[in-house]
């Protein structure tokens, strides 16, 4: 079986590589296929239906395993993360309970104890994997409150006798928005603390607020600190939040759903540091851990807080055994997929170090892009040791550009807006990218650039933005 999924997966990157990273679809086209092929009247072979999705997908979606893919956090993926999928599928495992799944149970927290290590937390970290980050974040909300407000589990939130607030800044993730919504907080829980130059939350413009919020009778419980950010790559500077939320009593969660994979590497940890005080964490195995999707993982300090939080019991789910828990207690979700199976085969396949070596490569590539990016006249506009790079230069079309970018499927990139101001985000998701595909994607926007300050304003040769191949 193994050999036949490596093969498959190798022809299909080299099958990418023919393009195209962008596609050129309209939701009509799409829908005019499935009905011209598909009304489920007659059965079809189940070959040719595979064939038809396959096409779909080849053709009909941005391809984010691609190495010029410089878009969001999703990676290029594993071949033990193929793997995992189809032996999920096949065995079909339901996680609710412990019983139902011990071994699937015991890989996941076996896993999942060794990253809380890294992460400096305590050995009786409670953690647990998700769908993904939003809903990482969402439990670290959840057992905030039920900490922070014993009433709110059992009387909800109109028991209390303060209104309850979240401080971020406008740089963290936005599922902190819907999440104060589901909640029942209210987004206008959530307060928007300053940021410093460097895009990270300014600690002093957090207490100013802190403080007048509980002048004015409102019950501050939870900061959100960012290893990370989705637009810049923003660190906010978790040392000094973590002193400042055990003084003033406040749940402190690090939202680390990409930049905590750099915990494991000896180059970049020192970048995270500060992280370990944290009360929970969110991380994302299927971001920069290059597994599929979804693979997030919630870490909390406070084991009894999430037994409260997540308390449940049913005479048809099978008795608890010792010295283990069930995750349905324990967790948002109830029927749960074998999800940390991906991030375990990857992680015992290239081992530690491996794992370390591909994270700090695509780090190293980051710091390559900045390079050309420089040296071709562009101008850096973020700050961060992650290989998230946001850049611009004078006269700048945004909107030309990228229609440019995609048209000629030079490269994904996308737009981020930095301190009010449009601008250029590459992020380094793939660890198949390669100084070779940097080059070539600089060398082509730069050849744009040319074009349009140019007076003869020639045309491009269609053979070297379509068919140009790199390495």
């Amino acid at each position: 079986m193994i050999s036949e999924i490596e093969r498959d997966l190798a022809r299909l990157q080299d099958e990418l590589l023919e393009g195209p990273i962008y596609p050129n679809v309209t939701p009509e086209e799409i829908r005019c296929f499935l009905t011209s092929r598909y009304d489920f009247a007659q059965a079809k072979a189940l070959d040719e239906v595979v064939a038809d999705v396959e096409r779909m997908l080849h053709t009909w979606q941005v391809q984010v395993t691609h190495p010029r893919y410089f878009g969001l956090f999703n990676p290029s993926v594993t071949l033990a993360a193929v793997i995992a999928d189809t032996l999920v599928a096949m065995y079909n495992p339901q996680l609710a309970a412990w019983r139902t799944s011990p071994a699937a149970n015991e890989i996941e927290r076996h896993i999942l104890g060794w990253l809380a290590a890294k992460f400096g937390l305590p050995e009786d970290t409670h953690a647990n994997f998700t769908n993904g980050g939003s809903e990482a974040n969402l439990s670290a909300v959840i057992v905030a409150l039920t900490r922070a407000f014993p009433n709110y589990g059992e009387d909800g939130l109109q028991c209390l006798s303060a209104v309850p607030a979240i401080y971020l800044t406008e740089q963290a993730h936005d599922s902190f928005s819907k999440i104060a919504h589901m909640t029942g907080l209210g987004r206008k829980a959530l307060r928007t603390v300053a940021t410093a130059p460097d895009l990270t939350m300014d600690v002093a413009d957090l207490e100013v607020r802190v403080a007048e919020d509980r002048k004015n009778g409102f019950a501050p419980f939870m900061v959100i600190g960012t290893a990370g950010t989705t637009s810049a790559g923003a660190i906010d500077p978790l040392p000094e939040l973590g002193r400042f939320c055990r003084d003033a009593g406040l749940w402190f969660h690090v939202d680390a759903a990409w930049g905590g994979a750099a915990a494991i590497s000896s180059k970049l940890r020192h970048h995270l540091e500060g992280i370990g005080a944290a009360d929970s964490i969110t991380c994302d195995a299927h971001k920069w851990f290059s597994v599929s999707m979804g693979c997030g993982m919630f870490f909390c300090r406070y084991p009894e807080s999430v037994a409260q939080a997540f308390r449940a019991a049913a005479a048809y789910m099978p008795g608890k055994a010792s010295s283990t828990y069930d995750p349905y207690t324990t967790s948002v979700q109830w029927s749960r997929r074998f999800i940390g199976l991906k991030f375990f085969l990857s992680l015992a396949q290239y081992g530690e170090a491996g794992y370390a070596e591909i994270i700090e490569n695509q780090a190293r590539m980051g710091n390559v892009l900045r390079a050309a990016l420089i040296a071709s006249g562009w101008r850096i506009v973020n700050a961060t040791p992650l290989p998230v790079v946001c850049f611009t230069r004078d006269g700048l079309d945004l909107r030309e550009f990228l229609a440019f970018m995609r048209e000629h499927q030079i490269a994904w990139v996308s737009e981020a807006r930095i301190k009010g101001t449009s601008v250029v985000r590459a992020c380094i998701t793939s660890f198949r990218t390669t100084e070779s595909d940097i080059d070539w994607v600089v060398g082509e926007m730069d050849r744009f650039v040319t074009r349009l300050t140019s007076t003869e304003a020639a045309e491009f040769p269609e053979s070297s933005l379509v068919s140009a191949k790199v390495g």
